[in-house]
């Protein structure tokens, strides 16, 4: 048996997207061969926890928790945050509360002093602490994956110092980010991100992304190597067995709306599908399950869409198959930001196994449109096409009222988790291979 070190920030009890990819394929990398070494941190500020993903770490990984030390205690101090409040992922607004300038100057502090981002003050002790432990406890390869960006910067030097062979994994881009335009940064703060980003690129022995677009633009920005390997879902048939579909037309949302995923277009959409038909209104559930941010709850409730609305905040990730396989409708929203044609979220494979038709709001020529298409999962409607939106909407409806709101019956079985650890298992093979053709 090989081994792996994978240097990830989210594990468990994290909760949320961050930790899934990771803790799914350390599950199966022993079936292949690989046993995982994680390293990870011991008290780290998760949005979200979620204690039922404890059952997915496999007992063979090994799992090394380490200090670190992250700027958010005094972030909520100067920002007036309750101590045990959590700070919510990406830029999600707190209820009412506008951006002032303690926000505006929070944003510049953390884009501007802490690059790439919070967690960098970790890189040099876990480098020293992981040159220590691989001198006698050696691994035949390293991942890293990111964001937090942080993560690449420890695996870079430990390749730089120590020749082991280095996978760069991205769940997402670095200056390609949607937020990374908001951050404020300084001239000399992007070229020093720009800088950092080529060099993990080019010093990777291989850079993986999740979706093409992005595995294209990290292959611009300077990447050598650069191989697909997507996001997946992961459950057991068995925890659905009694699942039944809602007598309601549910359409629903599970996971983060952020204020660039606010489908101010869909709203209006379905607002005015509630006032002109009154079955519409008295079946149509719309359902959130997650953060979400006050601008996109402040939309819908222009568009008169309060009474249909039904609001969950966090559920655990044991439940959430549960609740798409209820849904008549799953509902997924594209960030509508420029990098949006890249965007592939954890959350559409989950759907895609749930097998209920998805309705997406996005490019219709990007990754995502590209996968249901090929799938025969749904349909992607552009940000802006309300009246492509109500049309769809409504034969939806129409289907559901007759009993044949159906779901696809394309095979998704090459993206289950399994599958996918199975060809990230042969891509470390070959990783080793080389480095012994070199040798």
């Amino acid at each position: 048996m090989k081994k792996v070190l994978i240097i990830t920030y989210y594990w468990y009890p994290s909760g949320g997207s961050g930790v899934q990819r990771w803790l799914k394929m350390s599950k199966y990398l022993p079936e292949n061969g690989w046993l995982p070494v994680i390293y990870t941190a011991e008290n780290a500020e998760y949005p979200v926890e979620d204690l039922s993903l404890e059952k997915d770490i496999a007992p063979e990984v090994t799992v090394i928790r380490r200090p670190i030390i992250e700027p958010y205690s005094l972030y909520k101090r100067f920002l007036g945050f309750k101590k045990d409040e959590k700070i919510k992922a990406g830029f999600i607004e707190e209820g009412e509360k506008k951006k002032g300038w303690k926000q505006n100057l929070s944003v510049w502090i953390r884009g501007n002093m802490f690059i790439p981002d919070a967690r960098c003050m970790w890189v040099r002790p876990s480098v020293r602490f992981l040159k220590g432990y691989l001198k006698d406890n050696p691994v035949d390869a390293v991942i890293s994956t990111g964001p937090p960006h942080s993560m690449h910067l420890i695996a870079m030097k430990l390749h730089d110092d120590l020749g082991v062979p280095w996978i760069a994994d991205f769940r997402d881009p670095w200056t390609g980010i949607d937020f990374y335009n908001d951050l404020h940064l300084s001239a000399r703060s992007d070229r020093k991100h720009h800088r950092l980003e080529n060099e993990v690129l080019v010093k990777a022995d291989r850079v993986v992304a999740v979706g093409r677009d992005l595995a294209d633009s990290l292959s611009r920005l300077g990447a050598r190597d650069v191989t697909v390997i997507t996001n997946g879902y992961d459950f057991n048939e068995n925890d659905i067995h009694d699942v039944r579909l809602s007598d309601d037309f549910t359409i629903s949302h599970i996971g983060i709306i952020g204020s660039t995923r606010n489908a101010v277009t869909l709203w209006k959409a379905l607002g005015e599908l509630v006032a002109e038909n009154e079955e519409f209104k008295k079946k149509l559930r719309l359902r959130l399950i997650g953060q979400v941010d006050n601008a996109v709850l402040l939309s819908i409730s222009q568009n008169g869409l309060d009474g249909n609305l039904q609001h969950i905040s966090y559920i655990p990730h044991d439940n959430v198959m549960k609740e798409q396989c209820s849904s008549q409708l799953l509902l997924l929203l594209v960030n509508d930001t420029p990098n949006a044609k890249g965007i592939l979220t954890g959350k559409v494979f989950e759907y895609l196994a749930a097998r209920r038709p998805v309705l997406a709001v996005g490019p219709e020529d990007g990754d995502t449109a590209a996968l249901l298409r090929d799938t025969s999962a749904g349909i992607v409607i552009d940000f802006h096409n309300k009246e492509k939106m109500k049309t769809v909407i409504m034969d939806f409806f129409n289907k559901y009222l007759n009993n044949n709101l159906l779901c696809h019956d394309s095979s998704v079985d090459g993206y289950s988790r399994r599958n996918l650890t199975r060809d990230y298992a042969g891509l470390l093979n070959d990783l080793i291979k080389n480095k012994e053709k070199r040798i």
